[in-house]
């Protein structure tokens, strides 16, 4: 495999000329016409259920479905989903904090704090934090409200598994993880997990 390392790079510098075709501005449609919006700063999230864990910050209704973000926590050794594709979603991440180990195909990405990544769809990826610090990022998605994917999988399937004391392979939570990776167009390839595990000595 290749290995290569993603440094810092100016926000505003950063070009949007190769991101999936969308548009940020308003057109006369006939659509609802999008509304400003402010975030405020928010302290830094931290791993949860799973030494992994997630917030939205933007929703795809605040931008008529054009791009979304959520926040990533990571907890140190940690790995992150087993490998898996989009059939319609293109990815973006931003690291916030600690290093992102990315697999995009055959290659592997180290992304430090400040670096980009994108992860195209219908290509195999997956994250996981290989270093002893903590890893924070933003993950961006275009033109599917994929947050709401993650909304459902991290606070409400896996609260429920564990308040239940079941597994991902339970009858009741299998079947909910299957009907949204039906909705989302999610393919898993469970079988690349382990691999992983034991060549980066990580937690599961």
């Amino acid at each position: 495999m290749q290995r290569r390392k993603f440094v810092s790079a100016g926000v505003l510098g950063f070009s949007l000329l190769n991101l999936p075709t969308f548009s940020l501005a308003q057109d006369n449609d006939g659509k609802e016409p999008l509304n400003p919006f402010y975030i405020p700063p928010a302290q830094a999230l931290v791993p949860g259920l799973g030494n992994v864990d997630i917030r939205t910050i933007i929703h795809s209704k605040q931008t008529g479905k054009q791009i979304s973000n959520v926040e990533v926590a990571v907890a140190p050794k940690q790995m992150g989903p087993s490998p898996h594709m989009h059939k319609d979603l293109d990815e973006l991440m931003y690291v916030l904090e600690g290093t992102a180990t990315v697999m995009i195909g055959k290659e592997i990405y180290e992304v430090e704090a400040g670096g980009w990544n994108f992860r195209p769809r219908r290509i195999v990826h997956s994250f996981w934090n290989a270093s002893d610090k903590p890893l924070r990022f933003i993950d961006c998605f275009f033109n599917q409200n994929f947050e709401d994917y993650l909304e459902d999988l991290f606070h409400k399937i896996i609260p429920e598994m564990v308040e239940k004391n079941l597994n991902p392979t339970s009858p009741v939570i299998a079947s909910q993880i299957a009907a949204l990776d039906k909705k989302f167009g999610v393919t898993w390839f469970h079988n690349q997990r382990q691999s992983i595990i034991d060549k980066y000595a990580l937690k599961s």
